[in-house]
């Protein structure tokens, strides 16, 4: 019997490089290697980290059909605004299940609905418990810098540790929401809160 020809081409560089999870763990990779933000200037360093996690995080996410017939795939921030141009610059041309990526900047939690990503900026720190209350039933996936934000209800904190940025995650608030986040996302997680809420689904 005639054996089919194996193929000795390697895979095409392009679609590896653009693989989510391979540039997903590239960063990650990075971060642990020992990036210090402490030799760039900081504010800048982190906000552009961040903003590239806030959009990856698409990528490790799937969020309930309701939210998944939204025609645009919206990343919006409440209040101060620490992205610009960061975040602009990451999602250009970039697509989530088909959708545009978009990012808005909103001026209340009334007008997060159509958001599947938001960003609550420290400037709301005095406002939180009240935005979490508001959003809680929305399929949103809420993310923010704010000291005890996963502890309040939040689902993704961004920490630092040792001068880089991670994350803790909270499912509970995510599972409340219809979102599941895959097992690939927590394993990079510095802590994951609510284990148990997203098993019992």
């Amino acid at each position: 019997m005639k054996q089919g020809r194996t193929s000795n081409r390697a895979p095409r560089r392009s679609t590896i490089l653009r693989s989510p999870r391979f540039v997903f763990a590239l960063l990650i990779l990075l971060l642990l290697a020992g990036i210090d933000l402490g030799a760039q200037p900081p504010k800048a360093s982190e906000s552009e980290i961040e903003a590239v996690y806030v959009f990856k995080f698409s990528q490790f996410i799937t969020w309930p059909g309701k939210a998944q017939a939204r025609p645009s795939f919206d990343i919006c921030v409440l209040g101060d605004d620490p992205f610009a141009p960061y975040l602009d610059r990451t999602i250009r041309g970039e697509t989530v299940d088909g959708k545009t990526v978009m990012d808005r900047h909103i001026a209340r939690p009334q007008d997060a609905q159509g958001c599947s990503i938001l960003y609550i900026s420290r400037s709301e720190a005095f406002h939180l418990r009240q935005i979490l209350i508001d959003t809680r039933e929305w399929p949103v996936l809420t993310v923010s810098d704010i000291d005890n934000f996963v502890n309040q209800g939040g689902m993704i904190q961004f920490v630092l540790q040792s001068g880089r940025v991670r994350f803790e995650v909270n499912l509970a608030p995510a599972t409340q929401a219809g979102l599941a986040l895959s097992s690939e996302l927590l394993k990079v997680a510095v802590d994951v809160k609510g284990a148990n809420a997203q098993e019992s689904h």
